[in-house]
């Protein structure tokens, strides 16, 4: 019988660590876990699992909520107090939701094997890469991934008029555009140091 209360004294001593471990790895700070979404969403839009749209949405309620972040410190000298903390991770846990729903829905970013399409997917790394790296900020992203999806509905109703092909003014015209966006994906990437 001592034998038994000794292993399973022993076996609760180690599983305390185990238990407080867990316990502070759920206990991620507000920075961490933007962190992650970023993540989340960068990995989304290089795997074509968020549509340009899509991207820019959830970019636009990231840049809200860093926005009001922000704010509420400026508020407190630095500080978030508990109730605002509270209404973060409650704003956090439904971009996650947001986040989760769009990656697992229909909606894909498809690419075809031309000259244009590559361009266009190309873009979507470098901007997804920006995401990660931190070098774009959500506002950033939001608005750069809003002038993308603009791009993809034009390409995508050009073709529809044109039984599934683009014209070569039409090509043209989505390749200044396209060169308009990557010199902005440039600008926003290469700022970041300035900020």
């Amino acid at each position: 019988m001592k034998r038994f209360v000794m292993t399973v004294a022993v076996s609760a001593a180690m599983l305390i660590p185990s238990v407080y471990a867990q316990t502070a790895g759920q206990d991620t700070t507000i920075s961490q876990r933007k962190e992650n979404q970023q993540d989340r969403i960068a990995n989304g839009v290089a795997s074509g699992q968020l549509t340009a749209g899509e991207t820019s949405r959830l970019e636009s309620k990231e840049a809200n909520l860093n926005s009001e972040i922000r704010t509420d410190r400026q508020a407190n000298n630095g500080q978030l107090t508990a109730p605002e903390k509270a209404q973060i991770n409650r704003q956090q846990n439904r971009l996650s939701g947001d986040i989760y729903n769009d990656k697992h829905n229909a909606a894909q970013q498809h690419y075809g094997n031309n000259e244009v399409d590559a361009r266009r997917e190309n873009q979507q790394d470098r901007i997804a890469q920006g995401i990660r790296s931190g070098q774009m900020t959500a506002g950033e992203a939001a608005k750069t991934e809003g002038h993308e999806a603009a791009i993809n509905h034009e390409v995508h109703a050009d073709r529809a008029a044109n039984g599934g092909h683009l014209t070569n003014n039409q090509k043209a015209q989505v390749n200044r555009q396209l060169n308009k966006e990557s010199a902005r994906i440039y600008n926003q990437k290469h700022n970041a140091a300035k900020r």
